[in-house]
């Protein structure tokens, strides 16, 4: 995951994605102990943590959303790294990620469960929730459409799983999986609509593309949105979640 993030406009206007990672708390068993927080963003999760009674660490590869975690955080530890490369001394009881997993390359999953794998003590939890196959299908297909329109390839940015494809990745990597759900969960997307979610959430394919391009594709793609994505005075993305409990072996 390598985009450079406005980490104050995407705390400001997607506030939803941290909000939504609470209830996943709810499937964490583990009590106290030593956790650590896999993308942890401005660190409005890993603060829940510590107040759940974890000794906790929050780890992000954004530079920016590290500082802002920091600057609301004082009183937590916080690393600037790649998940799918981090490394600790420290043994871990849970690993927690929401909403990032999905930001890592299919080619690189192995290195990120192999960490993951690695930090944890034996016995100790993985708990995640990120895009599931199918994660917003509507939005990529007419990406992928609009880009076509032009002559242009749109290559996927994201690892969107399926159960049978994900649980015997863990296997592999030492995991027991025990409990895994794949569910659709249609979003709200606040002020600013699908056209704020797109320049926010889709980075890499427009890369070396011209801005006025970019805009027109934004545009295409909103407008062939409105029919199906456009409900009652709100914007939706079509999300499916796939949400993972699995223990270290």
């Amino acid at each position: 995951m390598d985009a450079t993030w406005d980490a104050k406009g995407y705390d400001s206007s997607f506030g939803f994605v941290p909000k939504y990672g609470e209830d996943l708390l709810n499937l964490v068993s583990a009590k106290g102990g030593c956790a650590v927080d896999l993308g942890c963003g401005a660190g409005t999760l890993t603060r829940l943590l510590a107040d759940a009674g974890f000794k906790v660490v929050g780890v992000d590869s954004s530079p920016e959303f590290i500082s802002l975690a920091r600057s609301r955080h004082p009183e937590l530890e916080f690393i600037l790294a790649d998940i799918s490369d981090f490394h600790s001394e420290k043994k871990f009881d849970l690993a927690f990620s929401n909403a990032v997993f999905h930001w890592i390359d299919r080619t690189r999953q192995p290195a990120l469960l192999l960490c993951t794998a690695g930090i944890l003590k034996s016995g100790g939890e993985l708990v995640c929730e990120f895009g599931g196959f199918g994660n917003n299908a509507k939005i990529h297909a007419r990406l992928s459409e609009a880009f076509e329109r032009r002559n242009l390839h749109y290559k996927m940015p994201f690892f969107f799983p399926s159960i049978g494809e994900y649980v015997p990745m863990l296997e592999k990597y030492g995991f027991q999986v025990r409990y895994a759900n794949l569910f659709d969960r249609p979003t709200p997307l606040g002020e600013g609509g699908l056209g704020k979610w797109l320049e926010m959430f889709i980075k890499r394919p427009f890369e070396g593309i011209g801005e006025d391009v970019k805009s027109s594709i934004i545009r295409d793609v909103v407008s062939a949105s409105e029919k199906d994505l456009f409900r009652c005075g709100k914007w939706y993305a079509d999300y499916v979640r796939l949400r993972i409990r699995a223990v270290k072996l």
